[in-house]
């Protein structure tokens, strides 16, 4: 699947998810589109460097629309690797945003239980595959810093 982030002259982003099928869904963020994008760059950070393929991009490369993944479309909640996958995106944007400190291994995954749920099918993540995605969100966050008006950051994900 192709990943399209197009930033417009008139500060908005577009995202489109273009599947190898010729389906596609996409969003225009207008307010606060900076966050948004950020944020839809780390998911594809934590997805494709963890391995995670049950988070958004998998479900968009599944043929969910980007409004159904909210829980609010016809397809109902996501499941519940979604939800985990959400999790940590979100402690890795508190950790950017120096909302809490850089967690270890060990707390990282006491949170994200704390969050989550505890799940004994689900592996906790170890210390270099934080050390691993983190480098990969900001190598991506810089990237998108360096797209000017009218260009677009294009991305895959298998």
């Amino acid at each position: 699947m192709r990943i399209q982030f197009t930033k417009r002259a008139d500060g908005t982003v577009i995202r489109r998810c273009l599947r190898p099928d010729g389906s596609a869904t996409w969003e225009r963020h207008e307010k606060h589109a900076d966050f948004f994008s950020f944020h839809d760059l780390t998911h594809y950070a934590v997805e494709t460097t963890l391995g995670l393929r049950i988070g958004f991009y998998g479900l968009i490369a599944d043929g969910w629309d980007i409004s159904d993944t909210t829980g609010k479309g016809k397809r109902g909640k996501p499941p519940p690797g979604a939800v985990v996958v959400e999790h940590i995106v979100g402690l890795l944007a508190q950790e950017r945003g120096g909302l809490i400190p850089t967690l270890s291994a060990r707390e990282f995954n006491a949170q994200l239980n704390e969050m989550a749920g505890s799940d004994p099918d689900r592996q906790p993540l170890s210390e270099e595959q934080l050390v691993r995605v983190r480098n990969r969100i900001q190598e991506l966050h810089s990237q998108w810093r360096k797209v000017s008006p009218g260009s677009t950051l294009e991305l895959t994900f298998d």
